[in-house]
């Protein structure tokens, strides 16, 4: 090392020192760590770390946390973030956080439901990736690239850009990040016509424990097969993807009836189940529930939601044939682009497109503190079990509570389970997502009295619904197979062995990995 060096990272860890001595007691290495960092960034160091004496350290970390569940004061906190602004301070973050024996977080957009990108039980550093999100639109080609960092409304704002007749299909939370979305699988409106988004993903950059930079062919196709949701934070750093775009028209339609009830909800819901997966594939189709008060009397409100791949005439058409007893009429109905449609359906149609590069915006579906579960459902309930389900959910402790069912079939039951991670496919009638604001006991107790409904064998789980209340391993990230298996079956059914396969093969020391990471085999 030249002196000049030398000089400039002691004078670096001096006034860090100085100015947060307890830096040396909070973690032996950190100093070390910081030291590595400061060898590689030396032209940008302080734009790209923050310690928690840094005056924009708690704005940096709060900017992303979707869930004020992980932002309390005993809440534990990254010793250093890092936002890095180029491929190769990612590559060092990796070495100085290994060599140091800090555990690495990866966060993109905040969302994971139980706070794993930005919190651990061990000493740690979150490696922010929100400097890459760039997004480069191939409208001839029908192709993108697509950075880890950028949110979803990043990426379809520059869709909508180009083309009115092009689209991704993703989800309708305009915030998600990239990079834990399509890690995990990301289901949206086109799931029915074109499955899900990593059905869709056709290359990625990826660098892996040792610092390497590969794409789909360096990497090989197990690699790649499990990034492509596998979950994220297991196997290494994603940079970017590479994504087939997809053809829509340029007017789509979309319809909501809202029934209570009094108003034949029961029978219309319980007769949705057995026609919802049946549907053409241009349709998508879902079913919320909630309690809610209609004139002073306390009912349950079930909403009938679509969106279709075409005009109104024709969506009338299909629901007549199909589910006739909804009764969809022309003033159900509105007709707008698929753009406009991400806005009706994250319930955000009365602001601008421009609200989709808005990060910072908290839709009506992100509520500030919450849990969240999710259910496979092979067999229709019962109109009965739907009266259990009423009761539950005039319970005092279900205020806050939502019930959302989103059909499969389509493209979902024509794609094998093994093509990704993801494995629930065909079989599957719908999903069952539950939400809960602050009552965490009331939705831990309504998913087990759910148990008799839903998958079995295993019940299988969302990975990108993450839920650690199926199993987890230890605070180091470390398991065995047995308990492991616990909860990757949930989420991976048979692909548990392949995934973990992999994962001893790229990082087999474990250096990728979190309380729900896939484990090594020993």
């Amino acid at each position: 090392m030249k002196a000049s060096q030398y000089f400039s990272m002691s004078l670096f860890l001096l006034i860090l020192l100085i100015s947060c001595p307890w830096l040396i007691s909070a973690n032996p290495h950190l100093n070390n760590f910081l030291g590595c960092l400061d060898s590689f960034y030396s032209n940008h160091i302080s734009q790209v770390i923050y310690t928690q004496n840094n005056a924009s350290y708690s704005s940096v970390l709060n900017a992303t946390i979707q869930n004020l569940r992980f932002s309390t004061p005993t809440t534990p906190k990254p010793l250093v973030i890092v936002t890095p602004l180029q491929t190769s301070h990612i590559q060092a973050t990796i070495r100085c956080s290994r060599t140091n024996g800090l555990n690495l977080r990866i966060r993109s957009g905040g969302h994971d439901f139980e706070g794993l990108s930005y919190v651990s039980q061990v000493p740690f550093v979150v490696l922010d990736l929100t400097n890459f999100r760039s997004v480069k639109i191939d409208v001839k080609n029908k192709v993108a690239w697509v950075q880890s960092g950028a949110i979803l409304g990043e990426f379809y704002s520059e869709i909508a850009k180009r083309s009115r007749t092009l689209a991704f299909p993703a989800g309708i939370c305009h915030t998600v990040g990239v990079g834990g979305y399509l890690s995990g699988g990301g289901y949206g409106l086109l799931l029915r016509k074109y499955g899900l988004a990593v059905d869709n993903v056709i290359d990625a950059v990826f660098i892996d424990v040792n610092g390497r930079i590969l794409k789909r062919k360096s990497m090989g196709e197990d690699l790649f097969w499990a990034i492509r949701g596998g979950g994220g934070g297991s196997f290494g750093v994603v940079l970017s993807w590479k994504v087939k775009l997809v053809s829509v028209p340029s007017t789509v339609t979309v319809f909501t009836i809202r029934k209570t009830l009094e108003e034949n909800a029961t029978n219309l819901v319980h007769q949705w189940q057995s026609v919802g997966h049946k549907l053409p594939g241009d349709i998508f189709s879902a079913v919320t529930m909630r309690k809610v008060n209609r004139n002073g009397k306390t009912t349950i409100l079930v909403a009938f939601s679509s969106f279709f791949l075409g005009e109104t005439n024709a969506l009338i058409t299909l629901m007549k044939a199909g589910f006739p007893e909804l009764g969809l009429k022309k003033e159900h109905c509105t007709e707008m682009s698929w753009i406009e449609s991400i806005l009706y359906f994250g319930q955000i149609q009365n602001k601008s497109i421009d609200v989709l590069l808005d990060r910072s915006y908290k839709s009506p579906l992100n509520a500030p503190w919450f849990k969240t579960k999710l259910d496979y459902v092979k067999n229709p309930i019962p109109k009965a079990g739907f009266e259990k389900i009423w009761s539950k959910l005039y319970e005092e402790d279900a205020e806050t509570a939502a019930m959302a069912f989103i059909a499969y079939g389509g493209k979902m039951a024509e794609i094998p389970e093994s093509a990704t991670p993801f494995p629930h496919r065909d079989g599957n009638l719908y999903h069952i997502a539950y939400t809960s604001q602050r009552y965490m006991n009331w939705i831990r107790k309504f998913y087990s009295f759910m148990t008799p409904f839903v998958s079995k064998s295993p019940r299988g789980a969302y990975v990108n619904y993450r839920d650690d209340d199926i199993g987890t391993n230890n605070k180091k990230g470390e398991t065995s197979y047995a308990k492991a298996s616990v909860w990757g079956r949930k989420y991976f059914k048979n692909n548990f062995d392949k995934l973990i396969y992999i994962k001893t093969k790229v990082d087999p020391h474990n250096f990728f990995k979190h309380e729900q990471s896939i484990p090594v085999s020993v």
